[in-house]
Parts: C-alpha cells; sequence; structure tokens
C-alpha cells in the first residue's frame, strides 16, 4: 500500500481524516465504480480498498507490517466480485468500508477523553455512511435539541429529565434507532413512520402506533407508566 502519512491527535483533526478517507471510498464506491469494479479481479490475490487522508482511494494488497501502522480494511473483497450481484457485492464492500473508517477513526482517538470520544463519534455520526450512499438509503438526522436525555417510547421529541421519567419506557432499554424506525408501520393503520408525528410503543408486543389512531396525546402519554396497545389490553380483559 502507498501510504498517505496522517497522525491526526484532536477530534477535529481526527474527524478530518475520517471525512477525508471516507470521501476517498465513497468516490471509488460511485464516481469511480467501473474502474474500481476492474481493478477488483478475483483472479489477483487477496485485495482491500483503502481509503487516504487526502480524500483519494487505493486498490492494493494489504500491509506487510505485523502489525500493522494502522488497522486494516477488509481482505480479499475482489474474492467475491463475479459471485454476487453488482450492487450487492458494492453494497457489501461498502459495509466494510464503514467499519474500517470507524475503527482507524477510534485508532487515532484512543488518548481522547470520554467526552471527546463521543463528540467524536457525534460528528462521524452526522454524515451517511458509505452504505448509505451506495445502497441509495435516506440518512435520518435526529433533530438537536439542548436536552441530551433519553427520548421516551411515547414520542419522537426529547423528553426533559423530569418528563422522562413519567414516560413509558426510555431509548436505552428498547427505542429503536432512527434509521431502523424510519421503517417501522403503525401497527394500527400501517402507515409509515414520520418524525413529524407523535408515536406510541406498547410495552407488551413491542409494536408502534401514531397516537392519534390509538387517542394517545404527548400529554397523555406522560402519565402512562406501561402502554399496551388496544390489541394487547383486549387479549388481557379475555384472559380475566
Amino acid at each position: 500500500m502507498s501510504a498517505v502519512s496522517s497522525n491526526p491527535k484532536t477530534v477535529e483533526e481526527i474527524f478530518k481524516d475520517y471525512s477525508s478517507r471516507r470521501s476517498g471510498i465513497v468516490r471509488a464506491l460511485t464516481h469511480d465504480v467501473d474502474e474500481f469494479y476492474n481493478l477488483c479481479d478475483p483472479e489477483k490475490e487477496n485485495l482491500c480498498l483503502y481509503g487516504h487522508p487526502n480524500e483519494t482511494w487505493e486498490v492494493n494488497l494489504p500491509a506487510e507490517e505485523v502489525p500493522p501502522e494502522l488497522p486494516e480494511p477488509a481482505l480479499g473483497i475482489n474474492f467475491a466480485r463475479d459471485g454476487m450481484n453488482r450492487r450487492d457485492w458494492l453494497s457489501l464492500v461498502a459495509v466494510h468500508s464503514d467499519c474500517w473508517l470507524l475503527s482507524v477513526a477510534f485508532f487515532f482517538g484512543t488518548r481522547l477523553n470520554q467526552n471527546e470520544r463521543k463528540r467524536l463519534f457525534s460528528m462521524i455520526n452526522e454524515l451517511p455512511t458509505a452504505f448509505e450512499i451506495v445502497a441509495e438509503r435516506k440518512h435520518v438526522k435526529e433533530k438537536p435539541t439542548a436536552d441530551s436525555g433519553s427520548k421516551s417510547r411515547g414520542s419522537t421529541k426529547k423528553s426533559s429529565d423530569s418528563q422522562a421519567k413519567s414516560t413509558p419506557k426510555l431509548a436505552d432499554e428498547s427505542y429503536p434507532e432512527e434509521e431502523e424506525h424510519g421503517e417501522t408501520l403503525c401497527g394500527s393503520c400501517g402507515g409509515n413512520y414520520s418524525a413529524d408525528e407523535f408515536w406510541i410503543g406498547c410495552d407488551i408486543c413491542e409494536r408502534w402506533f401514531h397516537g392519534k389512531c390509538v387517542k394517545i396525546t404527548p400529554a397523555k402519554a406522560e402519565s402512562i407508566k406501561q402502554y399496551k396497545c388496544p390489541s394487547c389490553s383486549l387479549k388481557r380483559s379475555r384472559v380475566q
């Protein structure tokens, strides 16, 4: 590998290194995709896709140093090329590249303190991943608020500390990620999730519902310790 030197130390420097390497990877998998595809000949030895801090990319053999100077990307990406659908193969390479980009960023960030690492990940998380770009998936950003507390299951908006105590469940227990939640369907009407609408999750069956479909308002949700959807409530009453 023809290395491009970089030794970032601060959060901003590490993020710049990450975003530049990411730009190189994304370029290889999109704008330069035909060139990249041809370079990944399955007849060649184990090949890796590298993104460099000068926003270039390279397909090459892995580093010979043991241990290597930096974490190494996925080995042998070329072997699966002809055995998969082209788009699926590119998506797979993108997933492994995202993992590599994060590993390099946090390799540089090992000397950061807890708050700095958290800030670094937050900055990285603002960017769509290589996979999201290659697979053309929408990158859903969470609306920033002053409160850094958990989201309640009963609302898509951030709760204050005092409000969070009275909500059915907190995000770190079972709230889906924004991207995953974007594919959630209402258990009542079957409609798609929208960040602009109030939703509430059933603590029994774990399905999600539009507040309007189950006649629950944000204010009412704040006083519910454990929410049961109409279906689960009906099942419980039959058992009794």
